[in-house]
């Protein structure tokens, strides 16, 4: 969702250097290494400085629109973040989509392993009652590739310049009007 659906604004170094953890950690996974009372307390500030993002959020170019054709044309529509599901829909309506998604829907940290972990998508696909194949996804990031590549799905790079995974990519576009034009 975050850089997806919406411009990108976590400052991740910074987040990193707030909760004391390694630079190029992954920051869930390092809490979650944490004795209780410190991952509980670090896990406490993030979701709070999370909170505070979500709520100045700004829809990525096209990514309204995009959402609501898909949406008219029947097409079935969830979130996967590795953010708090409380915070994805304070998000969604900050950027005029809450409508458009399901509450069951809609996957985050808790809900789901985080990506790249492919639980969160075959959630769907058994939720769903799909194929694998029938179902697209599109994110911004190596996980987000890693995820639709582990869960056996199709794969959407958008709103980024250059197709840095292009064995993880399945399409590439700068943006989502971009995708938008493809269907």
């Amino acid at each position: 969702m975050d850089g997806t659906l919406t411009v990108g604004v976590h400052d991740f170094p910074a987040i990193r250097r707030e909760l004391e953890i390694p630079e190029g950690a992954d920051i869930l996974h390092h809490l979650d290494t944490l004795p209780a009372a410190e991952r509980d307390a670090k896990h406490s500030w993030l979701l709070e400085h999370e909170r505070e993002l979500a709520m100045r959020s700004t829809a990525a170019s096209g990514a309204v629109e995009l959402i609501k054709a898909l949406r008219d044309r029947g097409c079935r529509l969830g979130i996967l973040t590795r953010n708090a599901k409380e915070l994805a829909h304070i998000t969604l309506e900050a950027i005029g989509l809450a409508d458009c998604f399901a509450h069951a829907d809609v996957l985050g940290r808790d809900e789901a392993p985080p990506k790249p972990h492919p639980g969160g998508l075959d959630h769907f696909i058994h939720h769903w009652r799909v194929e694998p194949s029938a179902v697209v996804m599109v994110g911004d990031s190596p996980l987000d590739l890693e995820c639709g590549r582990a869960a056996g799905t199709r794969t959407v790079l958008v709103n980024v310049a250059d197709n840095r995974w292009p064995s993880l990519t399945d399409w590439h576009h700068q943006d989502c009007r971009g995708l938008l034009a493809q269907l």
